[in-house]
């Protein structure tokens, strides 16, 4: 099986930490992401479930930082 093309999203801060990473994946029309703090932990969607999650994520205000 190949190995997924990971690709940061335009959204991460470029730095060490606050990096998400998304990558099409071999079989369907899903999509995987993952954090690259931890690489090993993979979420697989399909692209409705993945527009549903950017649209909560976007129209919700961020949470209190715990610094």
């Amino acid at each position: 099986m190949p190995r997924p093309a990971w690709q940061k999203s335009s959204f991460s801060t470029g730095g060490e930490g606050n990096c998400l990473e998304l990558a099409a994946a071999a079989t369907g029309p899903h999509i995987h992401l993952r954090e690259s703090d931890d690489p090993h932990h993979i979420a697989t969607l399909p692209p409705h479930t993945l527009a549903a999650l950017l649209h909560a994520v976007k129209s919700h205000p961020p949470l209190p930082s715990s610094k």
